[in-house]
């Protein structure tokens, strides 16, 4: 494996080794500390334009599986990993992740301090990095500089499907709007009975209606949710004529869409394991989160929406629920993939709602 590194905007230098693809790799350098679900976690349309520093000191014990992956490639722009396994140990293995990363054209580099270079995102905050081969003496060959902050606007346009796709049930219709969605919210939905249709996150109000549709759902996606302001007045007539349910960035949106404000968190949320308290009952659930972004709790209309949820470690608001309006919505991910599943009654009580009519409900019981 040739030799490599990582340079953070800030400076700091971390050595390594180049495995996969050998061109340099530029992006926002985050960090997942998840045990488990690194496919998944590379696959995961929200990580679309950063590098993942995977906290868990081995990456690859269990190999590639056929069924993780959470869209039909890699989204992220690299990974970074302490020690990569070379010899899986799991029986549904179809390949390593060398030879994955090998066959996706993804740059990882391996063998870094990634205690040291988690500390140092945590002091200074997210940063832009590059990951190339060679000495870092000898400076990035051929010449690439280092992208500017993470807010491209395009981010869910480049995820985001390019059109309409029905998928036929038995059950409620639910329009599923992909702001880079991972499969496993439609595949809950699926095996809810639900007949979905993905449509892209462009898609107005009045395309929405003609799909009938019992409710819908706002999806997960990468970048800056300020970034889809031109289409905000459309998120809210959609959420004023149907059920809706939004996760992690569709949270955000619509939020926005009544007036909140988000705000850039130091170095986010990844993980599998944060704390969430359910205000109505003062349950604690564990959830997994992948986010750079949160709502601000004191820009939100408490005439129109109570929070619903809050993180324990920071006070973060984690959920909201619309008083009047079936409009319910989660920072988190209801539906894992990778970590645990204490909130996927979310879907099961939203679709009950829809099935009792919707309107009548006001917040998740």
């Amino acid at each position: 494996m040739p030799a490599g590194y990582v340079k953070l905007a800030t400076g700091e230098i971390f050595k390594g080794e180049v495995v996969g693809q050998e061109q340099p790799a530029v992006g926002e350098v985050v960090f997942n500390t998840s045990m488990t679900g690194y496919q998944e976690i590379m696959t995961d349309p929200s990580y679309a334009g950063q590098i993942v520093t995977f906290c868990y000191p081995l990456i690859g014990n269990y190999g590639i599986q056929l069924h993780d992956n959470e869209s039909r490639e890699p989204k992220v722009a690299g990974i970074i990993v302490s020690e990569l396994c070379n010899a899986p140990s799991h029986y549904g293995a179809v390949q390593s992740m060398a030879q994955w990363l090998q066959e996706q054209g993804l740059t990882a580099l391996v063998g870094v301090d990634t205690r040291a270079l988690v500390k140092t995102i945590r002091q200074y905050g997210t940063v832009q990095g590059i990951i190339a081969c060679g000495s870092p003496e000898e400076g990035v060959k051929p010449n690439v500089e280092l992208p500017p902050p993470f807010t491209s606007s395009y981010w869910v346009d480049a995820v985001s499907t390019k059109e309409m796709i029905t998928y036929p049930n038995s059950g409620p219709h639910i329009v599923l709007v992909d702001l880079g969605m991972k499969k496993s919210i439609l595949d809950c939905l699926l095996a809810a009975q639900c007949q979905v249709t993905v449509v892209p996150y462009s898609t107005t109000y009045e395309q929405i209606k003609a799909l009938q549709p019992d409710g819908v759902v706002y999806s997960n996606g990468p970048g800056d949710p300020v970034a889809l302001t031109p289409w905000l007045e459309e998120v809210r007539r959609v959420t004023q004529a149907y059920p809706t349910l939004g996760i992690c960035l569709g949270h955000q949106v619509i939020a926005l869409a009544y007036g909140a404000k988000t705000k850039k968190m130091k170095f986010g949320h990844r993980g599998g394991n944060h704390p969430v308290k359910e205000l109505s009952t003062g349950k604690v659930l564990i959830t997994p989160q992948n986010h750079s972004y949160v709502v601000e709790e004191e820009s939100v209309d408490l005439e129109q929406f109570m929070v619903a949820y809050q993180h324990v470690n920071d006070g973060t608001v984690e959920g909201l629920t619309h008083k009047h309006l079936p409009i319910y919505t989660v920072q988190f991910h209801p539906e894992a993939h990778p970590g645990p599943s204490d909130t996927a009654y979310i879907f099961h009580t939203f679709l009950q709602h829809i099935q009792k009519g919707g309107r009548s409900a006001y917040a998740f019981a």
